[in-house]
């Protein structure tokens, strides 16, 4: 979140249905408009604006207004004056995964875990607060990292791959698409002494020539069922495979393109509806 402190916001409610995948699409398509940070709600987003970027056009050609795939309204208000870095300190909480790792921030203090992660996540994704984020990093621990070549696609803010250097990976390529992500991810890799991470701004196409043992891809249904194929391609013989950024009811589709791609599936987490599926190249 933006650290201003002497700037008037405007915040907008926005009401999803469905909330996702398109909470996510919204944020990215909104920053592109000159929106500084976001919360997720249980019905959508909460976006915030200076009050002197903010107009009664800013949004007439925003794509996802006009998606036929979902219902968006919307209300603005204008806020007082907040100190963004008291309220980011106030509102984060380290986040700890099966007493191994520590995701915090710059201001909490360390407590001896083994995988100790500081995160400044500004205006990107993957706090570990989110329970994609959470189960994407049991993953991690459970399956073995050492001297494996990886990828983190859709990468945010590079918590994921941090993780899996620390897990013992010789090599993490951290793609986002998002130049917000991108720029944060640098600054928490260097922040953590990630020096085997590699931050690339792009998409799928960035994967051309490339190859890993482990891809990690938290993003969301639509993207991931579109670019499956790509990670396929890219993956070794063997290799594994690990998805999230959507529900349970989501999981058949998945399976069902995974399945067209000579992917086997093994298992899958899930917590709070949302789901994490591992599956093997062979």
């Amino acid at each position: 979140m933006s650290k201003v402190t002497d700037q008037l916001y405007v915040e907008y409610t926005f009401t999803l249905q469905p909330v996702a995948p398109w909470s996510d699409v919204l944020a990215a398509q909104l920053g592109e408009k000159g929106f500084e940070s976001f919360m997720e709600t249980d019905t959508g987003l909460l976006a915030y604006i200076q009050q002197d970027l903010d107009q009664e056009t800013l949004l007439d050609d925003l794509e996802l207004l006009h998606n036929e795939h979902v219902d968006i309204a919307f209300a603005k208000a204008n806020i007082p004056a907040t100190n963004w870095n008291h309220e980011w300190e106030r509102n984060f909480d380290p986040i700890r995964v099966q007493d191994m790792v520590e995701v915090r921030a710059p201001f909490h203090e360390s407590q001896g875990f083994k995988y100790d992660i500081i995160i400044e996540p500004k205006m990107s994704f993957g706090t570990g607060h989110h329970q994609t984020t959470f189960m994407m990093m049991e993953h991690l621990l459970e399956q073995d990292m050492s001297h494996k070549r990886v990828l983190d696609m859709g990468s945010g803010t590079g918590v994921l791959a941090i993780l899996a250097q620390m897990r013992g990976a010789i090599a993490v390529d951290a793609i986002d698409i998002d130049i917000w992500c991108y720029e944060n991810a640098i600054e928490n890799v260097e922040r953590n002494g990630a020096n085997q991470i590699q931050v690339i701004l792009g998409g799928a196409e960035q994967l051309t020539g490339k190859n890993y043992q482990v891809i990690i891809a938290n993003i969301n249904r639509n993207i991931l069922m579109e670019d499956i194929p790509k990670y396929t391609q890219a993956l070794d013989n063997g290799g594994m495979l690990l998805l999230s950024g959507f529900y349970k009811e989501d999981l058949p589709a998945i399976k069902q393109v995974c399945k067209d791609q000579s992917l086997t599936y093994v298992s899958y987490k899930e917590k709070d509806n949302w789901v994490a599926p591992l599956f093997v190249k062979k």
